[in-house]
């Protein structure tokens, strides 16, 4: 039984984890919404050079990203100086920089999702809303938003499953500070460093492995169950 039992180190890694990937899914969901009704329903000079930079992480290594990021919006990077100056807002290092590398990697699995789900809505519907006097806002929010939404929820879902696994960008950007920065990943990378570490390693791998099973089956329920609801 002294297997199952954490230690202080990975059960702080564990809610690190799961704060920086809830963060990162919240943060990026209305861009990844924005950037999948863009690319889906826009025809405009650039959109498939907008296409790319969107899936730019998927083939990047993560290392790359990280040091992108760093380069950016570390403290003094061309646009974190500027956030530390003006707003005291500082990203390199801490939880935050954690959840924003989490994000900019996981966007692209998110943006996917929804934008294959957008391409499935009848756009008949969308056009019976607007003969009856409704606006494209109220269209979007009453029609197209409803009908993307197990999309949605299979992008929200992917996207955590992702943030929960990111590990080059986040040692990259922020480093490895136990308790600050330290998600799962790292800390399991740790463990593999240090002498007698195998046990912890293999634990946070079995955790690792059923948080995103478990996040992939819920996905995979309630994509069906909004799916059956809407088809009702």
């Amino acid at each position: 039984m002294d297997f199952f039992r954490l230690t202080s180190m990975e059960l702080e890694a564990l809610r690190l984890s799961l704060w920086v990937s809830v963060w990162a899914v919240a943060a990026s969901l209305p861009f990844g919404i924005l950037a999948a009704w863009v690319l889906a329903r826009l025809r405009f000079p650039g959109k498939s050079l907008l296409d790319g930079l969107v899936h730019l992480p998927l083939v990047l290594p993560p290392v790359v990203m990280g040091y992108v990021l760093l380069v950016m919006l570390g403290r003094n990077g061309v646009i974190g100086a500027l956030l530390y100056k003006y707003l005291g807002v500082v990203f390199a290092f801490n939880w935050k920089g954690a959840a924003l590398a989490a994000a900019v990697m996981a966007f692209p699995l998110l943006v996917r999702a929804v934008r294959l789900s957008l391409e499935g809505v009848d756009s008949g519907l969308e056009a019976a809303a607007r003969t009856l006097g409704a606006g494209p806002v109220r269209v979007f929010f009453t029609v197209t938003l409803p009908l993307m939404a197990p999309g949605i929820i299979t992008g929200v879902i992917l996207a955590f499953a992702r943030s929960l696994g990111e590990f080059g960008a986040t040692i990259t950007f922020v480093s490895n500070i136990q308790g600050q920065t330290q998600t799962l990943p790292l800390a399991l990378y740790t463990l593999t460093q240090v002498p007698d570490g195998e046990m912890g390693a293999m634990r946070l791998c079995i955790i690792s492995m059923l948080i995103a099973m478990a996040a992939l089956v819920c996905s995979e329920i309630l994509a069906r169950r909004f799916a059956a609801r809407l088809k009702g």
